[in-house]
C-alpha cells in the first residue's frame, strides 16, 4: 500500500506534468475527494497508507485530471456567491467573473423584500438565476435553455436551493418562447470566437461547445437575442450581461443604436464584465429619483 505524503508526491508529479497549475495544491484536493481526508489530516499524517479502495479511486481521478477534465466536474460541484452548485458534463462550470453580475443586480436592486420577475436566457447550471432567487426571496424567475441537459442540472440546483417553487425552466432559444414583461433580465450567453477557442485552458474541451462559442463570430448571442431584450423588458427594467475581454465598445454600439442606454461594470481583475442595460432615458429618471 501507498502512503499518503507518497501518493501526494506522485500526484503533484503528474499533474505538473500535465500542465495543471498548483498542482501540490490540486492534489491534495484530489486526496480529500478519493479518502476524505482534510488538508490539515493529510499533513498531519503522512505515513497512513491509503486502504485499496482509496488508492483506487485516487487513481481515477488524478486520471482523469491529467486529462484536464475540469475539477469541478470531479468534485461535483462548484461554489457560486458563497452556495454550493452541482455541476457536470453537459453544463458550463460557474466562474468567479460571473458573480460580477450578481452584485451589479444587487447594487441596483437593493430592497432583497421586492416581488421582481426575473428572467436567465442561457440559464445553465442556474448559479445566476437560482443565486437571485435565494437573495430575493419574494421574487420569481424564468430559465431558458436550449439544453436540456443544462436544464436537469438546474432543476437539480434548484431543489437543493429551495427556490424551485419560484422557478420556471423552459428548453428554447433565448427568449422566443417566453411572453411577459421582466423587472431583471440576466444573461452569461457564448462570447467566444470559434478561432480562439484552441488558445484557451484544455479544460473548455470537456465543457459544452455551444455555452462557449457561438461560432465564428463572439458577439452573435448579442445581436440573436437583442429583439426578446427589447419586447420583454421592462419600462424601469435593468439587463445584466456577461462579456468578454474587448468586447464592451462593440456592444455599447449596437445597444446604443436600439435604444438602450450602456454602463459597463468591470469584474474584480478590471476588465470590462458585465454591460448593463436600461432603457433610454430610465438612466436620467434613476438618477433624478435618488
Amino acid at each position: 500500500m501507498t502512503t499518503v505524503a507518497a501518493a501526494l508526491a506522485d500526484t503533484a508529479a503528474r499533474l505538473a506534468a500535465a500542465g495543471v497549475e498548483s498542482p501540490r495544491r490540486e492534489a491534495m484536493l484530489l486526496m480529500d475527494l478519493a479518502t476524505g481526508r482534510s488538508r490539515m489530516e493529510q499533513l498531519a499524517d503522512g505515513t497512513a497508507e491509503l486502504p485499496g479502495e482509496q488508492e483506487a479511486r485516487l487513481e481515477e481521478l488524478v486520471t482523469r485530471r491529467c486529462r484536464r477534465e475540469p475539477f469541478a466536474y470531479l468534485a461535483g460541484t462548484k461554489e457560486f456567491y458563497g452556495r454550493p452548485f452541482a455541476v457536470g458534463p453537459g453544463v458550463l462550470v460557474p466562474r468567479p467573473e460571473t458573480e460580477t453580475l450578481i452584485d451589479a443586480a444587487l447594487e441596483a436592486r437593493p430592497d432583497r423584500s421586492e416581488r421582481l420577475r426575473l428572467l436567465d436566457l442561457g440559464v445553465g447550471s442556474g448559479c445566476l438565476l437560482l443565486t437571485l432567487l435565494a437573495e430575493f426571496p419574494q421574487a420569481s424567475g424564468v430559465g431558458v435553455d436550449t439544453s436540456e441537459a443544462a436544464l436537469a442540472w438546474a432543476r437539480r440546483n434548484a431543489e437543493a436551493l429551495g427556490v424551485d417553487d419560484r422557478v420556471l425552466l423552459v428548453q428554447g432559444c433565448w427568449g422566443r418562447q417566453i411572453d411577459g414583461a421582466f423587472d431583471l433580465i440576466v444573461s452569461n450567453p457564448p462570447y467566444i470566437d470559434r478561432a480562439d477557442l484552441a488558445d484557451l485552458e484544455p479544460e473548455l474541451a470537456f465543457e459544452p461547445d455551444q455555452a462557449l462559442s457561438p461560432g465564428a463570430d463572439g458577439l452573435q448571442a448579442y445581436r440573436s437575442m437583442t429583439p426578446d431584450l427589447l419586447r420583454l423588458l421592462k419600462p424601469s427594467g435593468l439587463v445584466l450581461l456577461e462579456i468578454g475581454r474587448g468586447q464592451d465598445a462593440l456592444l455599447a454600439d449596437w445597444f446604443h443604436r436600439h435604444g438602450l442606454a450602456v454602463t459597463v461594470r468591470p469584474d474584480l481583475a478590471g476588465i470590462g464584465r458585465c454591460i448593463v442595460l436600461r432603457r433610454a432615458g430610465q438612466d436620467q429618471k434613476q438618477a433624478a429619483s435618488v
